[in-house]
């Protein structure tokens, strides 16, 4: 079996996949960049255990991480523990199994690589992805099937710490959808302004992209754009707004399964263990 790790600033995603790459189970844990590799062993045998899973059904690999410390306590607890025989990192300089029409494709994190092509194997070219996590990022593949970039902004969580830190007269609120924009308390108008301010971004840059890429349907139809929300904080947001095409909440794990299954394809065509 295939255990992916998405490793983001807040977040930890844990994917175990079958040969036939379904999907088995999916855990969630908080980002700790001071985690040492024993520490992500006592968690990973944690979540096992729950569902009476051995890790040494583990037999592969692959991290996409952007918290570079942890990536190598991941790296070393997969083969110190799983003994896994091939532990792939992603990084979108190398082949992913998607182009990248970009400058510098070492720029960009290895989760939206994982969300571009697991949203083109799934939903087809042109693709935007909205990822709402740490940070909102939006991922754009072009009708090519080229990965072209996108935006990333403050995500949720990010902004409203940032105005309970700086606001004396403000306080926590729960991020829930208002039951109307026009908020008539404090508490109603935060939420406005986070949730529903969310939702208005990700609806202008969807917007602003789409007439530079020259599209102007969006659907699941063939051949139309698809707008996929994912992250954490989707479903919030998707409560106010209609610009999602639909929700997908495993799509990074999916994509860095398939950068996985793509590069043990390339190695067996070319009959080298090297990856």
């Amino acid at each position: 079996m295939l255990l992916t790790v998405d490793v983001g600033n807040t977040q930890t995603t844990l994917g175990l996949f079958d040969e036939d790459g379904t999907l088995l189970r999916q855990w969630r844990m908080a980002t700790d960049p001071s985690d040492t590799s024993d520490e992500l062993h006592a968690r990973l045998f944690g979540y096992f255990r729950m569902f009476d899973l051995e890790l040494s059904c583990v037999t592969d690999a692959a991290i996409a991480s952007v918290v570079p410390i942890l990536t190598q306590e991941w790296q070393h607890m997969m083969k110190k523990v799983l003994k896994a025989e091939d532990i792939l990192v992603v990084d979108a300089s190398r082949d992913c199994g998607i182009g990248v029409d970009l400058p510098d494709p070492r720029q960009v994190g290895a989760d939206r690589i994982a969300n571009a092509l697991a949203a083109k194997e799934t939903y087809g070219a042109p693709v935007i992805v909205v990822d709402f996590g740490t940070a909102t990022n939006i991922d754009v593949v072009d009708r090519a099937g080229n990965f072209r970039g996108g935006a990333i902004m403050p995500g949720l969580l990010l902004s409203a710490q940032s105005l309970f830190s700086r606001a004396a007269k403000l306080s926590s609120v729960p991020l829930v959808p208002p039951e109307r924009t026009l908020g008539d308390t404090t508490e109603s108008a935060v939420q406005s302004g986070i949730v529903v301010g969310a939702a208005a971004q990700a609806e202008g840059l969807v917007h602003r992209i789409m007439e530079e890429l020259g599209e102007t349907e969006t659907g699941l139809g063939e051949g139309q754009l698809t707008v996929v929300g994912t992250g954490g904080f989707s479903d919030i947001v998707a409560d106010v707004t209609d610009v999602f095409d639909t929700l997908d909440s495993n799509l990074t794990v999916r994509g860095i399964y398939q950068i996985w299954r793509h590069r043990a394809e390339k190695r067996a065509r070319r009959g080298s263990r090297s990856i």
